[in-house]
């Protein structure tokens, strides 16, 4: 049919209101899993240091005669070891204009723009503490650097070809060396469990990325992968597999955006901690003009109780 001649279209009007929604949409994910699982310290200093120890191996030659005089021996003494602290920040300014004009889906350019630098902060502090960096003390010029899980496991592992551990005595300042990528597998994660139980670990967390967690679902030791329906209806089946049943625990699996794809970690979250030297702080900086600038900072470091409480599957296959 056409169109009546005269009819009013919106094609030709330009006093139209537009249709904005009043809310923003934003799917980013800012779950921070590894950070969320293990504990939360404090330091007081830019080296932050602690000590580890261990005990004696058993001795099978333990007996001696009735009246027999004691020898002593001095003690294994106990390893000292540090991270250094690392500031990280994330920062806005803001016109005194955008501020002031009415806006769609947020009452404050500024407030809305700070809660998610905060999230955005949170995202990259978990990834550089699952990251492969070095500890450096940094200078007057130079940021200082935590050193980060690649960079402090180095008993329970395994790699793939041309990989090695970190080699350090109290700071973790030499990162890993990446080998050949090869596929996760269940033998792997199991000789890595069997280690750290060698070692007197606990490991209660494995975490891993996207692709390698649909792998771990086809392990042999995931507990299920059903659930019971309390209503009249099929059973469902669950493709994910959480919990992970080894010879020396019980595990869970947790899927992690943030770390490096290649690693499948094996944690003991009670034997780490993020310390902060400075908590998340929010500052009002100066005004040089017509704006409004904020900063959150905070300045933070990884603070592994004993490396050897924990392990790593490296050089795993990723896509």
């Amino acid at each position: 049919m056409a169109v009546p001649v005269g009819t009013v279209q919106t094609y030709t009007r330009v006093g139209n209101r537009e249709d904005l929604s009043d809310v923003i949409y934003n799917i980013t994910p800012s779950d921070t899993p590894f950070m969320s699982a293990i504990g939360r310290g404090s330091a007081s200093a830019v080296s932050h240091e602690w000590q580890n120890d261990t005990l004696g191996a058993a001795d099978l030659n333990n007996a001696y005669p009735q009246g027999d005089d004691v020898v002593f021996s001095a003690p294994t003494a106990t390893i000292r070891v540090r991270n250094f602290t690392q500031i990280s920040r994330e920062q806005i300014i803001v016109s005194g204009t955008q501020e002031a004009v009415q806006k769609a889906g947020r009452k404050s350019e500024k407030g809305y723009l700070m809660a998610k630098k905060g999230k955005e902060l949170r995202n990259s502090m978990e990834a550089i503490l699952l990251s492969n960096q070095a500890a450096a003390a940094g200078s007057s010029a130079v940021a200082a650097r935590l050193g980060a899980m690649g960079a402090w496991i180095k008993t329970n592992t395994s790699e793939g070809t041309g990989g090695t551990d970190p080699v350090y005595t109290d700071t973790p300042t030499d990162p890993r060396d990446d080998g050949t990528p090869r596929p996760f597998t269940e033998t792997l994660l199991k000789d890595v469990i069997m280690q750290c139980y060698m070692s007197g670990g606990e490991p209660s967390l494995i975490m891993v990325g996207a692709f390698n967690k649909q792998v771990a679902s086809t392990f042999d030791g995931i507990a299920t992968k059903t659930y019971q329906q309390t209503k009249i209806g099929e059973s469902v089946t669950i493709a994910a597999a959480d919990i992970y049943v080894s010879d020396f625990g019980t595990l869970t699996f947790v899927p992690n955006r943030r770390q490096r794809p290649r690693d499948a970690w094996v944690i003991d979250p009670a034997m780490a901690e993020v310390a902060y030297l400075r908590p998340f702080q929010k500052k009002t900086l100066g005004e040089t003009g017509d704006s409004m600038r904020e900063a959150l900072f905070v300045e933070y470091t990884l603070k592994v109780h004993n490396e050897a409480a924990h392990g790593l599957v490296a050089d795993l296959t990723s896509a």
